[in-house]
């Protein structure tokens, strides 16, 4: 199992809109940047546990805990000329951009801050949520870096 962070902002998607899903599950779409297509595409597998991260807000955190329900998948957006994340050059027999469905877990009662989680930046290494010029919506969690922010639940 591999563990992951997924962000979205809160006014676009929330993790409210996400336990509002029929069975609190939805697709993860509109990803058009390739490092986080890859990781979706070729990495992401049924079963991986997601920090559902809110960005672009008052307060970035991690809100919630997921978990990713499909196999990768490509992007019907991607195809259609009417929708806001077509791409001309996609083609359904060699699609370029990939989702996959995620469920919520839970919320978190309490959310992480991307404060608290930058004050433990020296044993959270090179987490990619708190490197520098990092904007990726899709990114991995080391298995000893997702156990230490889950330690920080608790905190």
């Amino acid at each position: 199992m591999k563990h992951w962070l997924v962000k979205s902002e809160p006014n676009v998607f929330s993790v409210d809109d996400l336990e509002a899903c029929p069975d609190q599950t939805r697709w993860w779409k509109h990803v058009r940047n390739y490092q986080a297509r890859n990781f979706m595409r070729d990495d992401m597998q049924i079963g991986d546990r997601v920090f559902f991260y809110h960005s672009n807000t008052d307060i970035p955190a991690i809100v919630g805990l997921a978990e990713i329900v499909s196999e990768p998948y490509p992007d019907p957006d991607a195809f259609d000329p009417e929708a806001r994340y077509y791409d001309p050059k996609s083609d359904p027999e060699n699609p370029r951009w990939f989702l996959v469905d995620i469920r919520l877990i839970t919320k978190l009662d309490q959310p992480i801050s991307l404060k608290t989680i930058k004050q433990h930046g020296e044993t959270l290494g090179d987490l990619p949520l708190i490197r520098k010029g990092n904007r990726l919506s899709v990114m991995p969690v080391a298995p000893e870096q997702w156990d230490y922010i889950m330690s920080l639940r608790a905190a």
